[in-house]
């Protein structure tokens, strides 16, 4: 019988970083053996006398770390790091299902808006079955005959809108995202 402590346990945590520094906090967290994750996204942008695809955070500011609770102050020296997101006055940890959701949308080549002043309408809980975003949890909104997913990110307070064909999604029964 197993009987670790649940300090024991490693967690995906949120730390916030510079602005703009997301790219090189990833890699110096990488380069110090911690495991990390940073979602980015292809955008085309356009300068004057071009265009070009590039890629930003999904999320701005924020990159996610997977380790236990006790050794976050590991993070703190990083240059570029600002603090630990905190929620009660203890680091706020990150589910499982939202990580995977972000590693969805930051694999898909799919293009979408990023929105973190919507507020979320009580939906159902549904799971996108084809496309891109397949294996995606989220909530369903119909807005004017337009089918969304909105993958709320609680513990960010961050929403991230996609347009998926209502053929594609799935109803989850009694599973709640948010």
């Amino acid at each position: 019988m197993n009987l670790s402590k649940p300090e024991d346990k490693k967690y995906w945590y949120a730390i916030f970083t510079k602005p703009r520094a997301e790219k090189k906090v990833h890699q110096r967290m990488i380069d110090s053996d911690i495991e990390a994750f940073l979602p980015l996204v292809k955008t085309v942008r356009q300068w004057s006398d071009r265009k070009k695809t590039i890629q930003i955070p999904l999320i701005s500011s924020y990159v996610f770390v997977y380790m236990l609770e006790k050794d976050l102050n590991q993070t703190l020296p990083i240059q570029g790091t600002v603090n630990v997101l905190k929620h009660l006055g203890k680091p706020a940890k990150v589910r499982d299902i939202e990580i995977e959701n972000l590693k969805i949308l930051s694999d898909s080549n799919e293009s979408f808006e990023i929105d973190n002043s919507i507020k979320v309408l009580k939906g159902e809980v549904v799971e996108v079955l084809k496309g891109p975003f397949m294996g995606l949890i989220a909530t369903c909104e119909k807005t004017s005959g337009n089918h969304r997913v909105i993958v709320k990110i609680d513990s960010l307070g961050s929403c991230i809108i996609v347009n998926v064909p209502l053929s594609y999604l799935r109803k989850i029964e009694n599973k709640s995202v948010v």
